[in-house]
């Protein structure tokens, strides 16, 4: 019987994927084969003997402990694309919002509130000082074109925005998702110097961290509205008031709330809505949930973001999973070890990520446990699945 064990709530329509004869999910799973886990950080997780796979219900990744697991053979999913709508059609939102100043706006009427009679003339009278641009016919920067930033661009495209882009790991079926008036630009820079609205869509990590901050700033047109919807960290608070306070960005718009952003004038925040509505959650948990159920039972990868994807349809009696270092000649070994004990291989996939790699063997003979052993005694080979 498998463990999944969930850190968070898990939208049954993906729970309900798993064969109650093979699993057990819930809360409280001692040793999990497999974890599911949408924003509870893991970081201070203790990894069990029996822990192989980790799905994200979404997109970051960033609560997971990613070398860590990598380093134990432990698999480390996402569900690229999953909320992908959910989050595009807040960008949207946030995009409106930053030019009409609507936050503003709700709270002023607000005040009128026992006013009678007089809120009509108040409303017309006071309505002046909430007039802001439309967004038509105004440039947006998408900083990053993957599953999200592709949807945000092609809908401010048909919203009448003209849309430049950068990504440098834009793929050809990616730019072939795009709008034919996306503009695609080389540089950030580019980007900054040309856009009036700018939205961030890239993951976070060492080169991306804080691209946002006060020499950047200074390279962008005055009324700058930026939104981020992707990472607190992409953007430096300070600078970005500092920026507020010159006149230089008109609004900030983020769902990362922080205590030196919140009530500060010209910074509308909101608490981390991107994915949540009841179809991306939805949508995420099936996701997960169908990449722990592929790994688990056929050894199959789709959509880690800590191993490469690998799919081996299964003709013989068994696929040998080996997750290795990724070494010159030690696929070599382990097809020798295979081999050398009278199994016969079917076939063979080894793709590799970086510094790992993982191979899988398809195979006709039994598979024993001193097979198993030899192919752990290996040297740098992390761990050893039959299935």
């Amino acid at each position: 019987m498998y463990q999944i064990l969930t850190l968070n709530k898990i939208s049954n329509k993906g729970t309900d994927l798993f064969d109650k004869s093979k699993y057990e999910i819930g809360d409280n799973a001692q040793n999990p084969t497999a974890v599911l886990v949408r924003s509870a950080s893991m970081h201070e997780s203790e990894l069990g003997s029996n822990l192989v796979a980790i799905a994200r219900a979404g997109a970051g990744t960033n609560n997971i402990p990613i070398d860590k697991c990598t380093k134990e053979g432990i698999v480390v999913f996402n569900t690229p694309g999953a909320n992908a709508n959910a989050v595009k059609e807040l960008v949207l939102l946030g995009t409106l919002i930053s030019s009409r100043k609507v936050p503003a706006a709700l709270d002023w009427v607000k005040t009128l509130k026992g006013k009678g009679d007089e809120v009509g003339k108040l409303v017309e009278k006071g309505k002046s000082q909430f007039v802001g641009p439309e967004i038509s016919g105004k440039k947006l920067g998408v900083i990053g074109l993957g599953a999200i930033g592709a949807l945000v661009a092609n809908a401010a495209s048909h919203l009448g925005m003209k849309v430049y882009g950068v990504d440098p790991y834009l793929s050809v079926q990616g730019a072939l998702h795009l709008e034919k008036d996306v503009v695609y630009l080389k540089s950030y820079k580019e980007i900054f110097e040309t856009c009036d609205y700018i939205t961030l869509h890239v993951p976070l990590t060492p080169d991306t961290k804080e691209i946002i901050n006060a020499e950047t700033i200074s390279q962008m047109k005055d009324n700058v509205r930026i939104l981020n919807f992707s990472r607190g960290d992409l953007v430096n608070s300070k600078d970005v008031i500092d920026g507020i306070s010159s006149g230089k960005i008109a609004a900030y718009v983020t769902d990362f709330p922080n205590d030196e952003l919140l009530g500060v004038d010209g910074v509308i925040a909101l608490p981390h809505l991107g994915a949540s509505t009841p179809e991306s959650e939805e949508n995420c948990a099936v996701m997960a949930v169908n990449e722990l159920i592929d790994y688990i039972e056929n050894g199959d990868i789709t959509n880690s973001v800590n191993l490469p994807n690998v799919n081996v349809a299964k003709t013989g009696d068994a696929k040998i999973c080996v997750i290795h270092k990724n070494l010159e000649g030690l696929i070599t070994k382990i097809a020798g070890v295979a081999s050398d004990n009278k199994l016969n291989i079917e076939n063979m996939v080894s793709k590799s990520k970086k510094e790992y790699a993982y191979t899988v063997l398809d195979v006709k003979g039994n598979v024993s446990d001193e097979i198993i052993k030899k192919l752990n005694d290996i040297d740098t080979v992390i761990r050893v699945r039959v299935v």
